[in-house]
């Protein structure tokens, strides 16, 4: 296929762009590297030896991103928004205006230019305050913060244009926690400031950028009392958008997948690996819970696994190795030049 992706030097997209790479896709990509680096492009074209081609180009732009779509794709990966939660606090409206309003133009041009298949980057945000344990698709939305909300309205708009125009087939992949890098350790996790994710921070401070990890909370009840997610390894989070990609057609609509491992990890616990794949130890702190943090949120990927054929295979140990190698390698993440 002809796959556009949408934030393609970021994270999860710069990964997923190489697997599609290396599954003989043909891959346009583009970004407006707000979060991200185009060392990461480079990176991608040399570890699949085939062409990717880039664009700078913002979701906001509607008029670009008509022009773009024109050019004809049979599908699109969309990855491109803003992710931090504290930040979305600070700045609702910028999270809207980018995420919500963004993702509107890219679902026009999409109509206009007849393309109807996409995979969709959600998130496990989308269930707010987790009732039960596992999470399955059917669990209640809500969103508890803006970051959330407009992965919220973002699935919305997809049922909604669903729903009311023949034709589309959107898979919404509710990611839980992404984590890991490219076995290589040339492309990987580069996020700008302190991270707001455990695995970079703890992989930071274990290189020295930070004197210690904050342990927010260590009263759970958990079995070491701090708070229990469950890691995807970033790669078969990657693997799982091709799965997805191949199967797109037998989405009736929009229809919702739990991206997940199927089980939780500890902060201690992903500290422990973490230290175990650096090879020092790594000072910890506790500090009272934050408000809003759940004790314990992990998937049910059984839904994933039937529709896909698809699951999470990487541990957590091969999640903080590849981690570690991309952290050692990059100590300052993608060259700021």
């Amino acid at each position: 296929m002809k796959v556009l992706v949408t934030g393609a030097a970021g994270y999860i997209g710069s990964h997923t762009a190489l697997e599609l790479l290396k599954a003989g896709h043909e891959v346009v990509g583009f970004d407006n590297l707000s979060n991200s680096s185009e060392h990461s492009i480079v990176r991608v074209r040399e570890l699949a030896g085939r062409p990717l081609a880039f664009h700078v180009l913002d979701l906001l732009d509607a008029a670009a991103l008509e022009r773009m779509l024109r050019e004809g794709f049979d599908a699109v990966l969309h990855f491109a928004g803003l992710k931090a939660v504290g930040e979305s606090v600070e700045k609702p409206e910028l999270y809207r205006r980018n995420n919500v309003d963004g993702s509107a133009n890219l679902l026009a041009a999409m109509t206009k230019a007849g393309c109807r298949r996409l995979v969709f980057s959600s998130s496990c945000t989308v269930y707010g305050s987790v009732r039960t344990n596992p999470v399955d698709e059917a669990h209640p939305r809500s969103a508890v913060n803006p970051y959330g909300a407009t992965k919220l309205a973002i699935e919305d708009m997809c049922s909604g244009l669903a729903s009311s125009q023949a034709g589309w087939h959107i898979a919404l992949l509710r990611y839980f926690n992404p984590v890991g890098a490219h076995e290589s350790g040339r492309i990987g996790e580069d996020p700008k400031g302190v991270p707001n994710s455990l695995m970079p921070y703890v992989m930071q401070t274990a290189a020295g950028r930070h004197p210690k990890v904050r342990v927010w909370g260590r009263d759970y009840p958990t079995p070491d009392g701090t708070g229990v997610r469950d890691y995807i390894h970033v790669v078969d989070l990657a693997l799982a958008h091709i799965a997805a990609l191949d199967q797109i057609d037998s989405f009736a609509g929009a229809e919702p997948l739990n991206l997940g491992a199927g089980r939780g990890y500890s902060v201690l616990e992903v500290i422990a690996a973490a230290a175990k794949a650096a090879g020092r130890d790594i000072p910890w702190e506790a500090f009272p819970r934050r408000p809003g943090d759940a004790a314990a949120i992990w998937a049910d990927p059984a839904r994933a696994k039937a529709k896909l054929g698809w699951s999470a295979t990487r541990t957590l140990d091969r999640m903080c190795a590849d981690h570690w190698r991309w952290q050692a390698a990059n100590p300052d993440g993608y060259p700021r030049h």
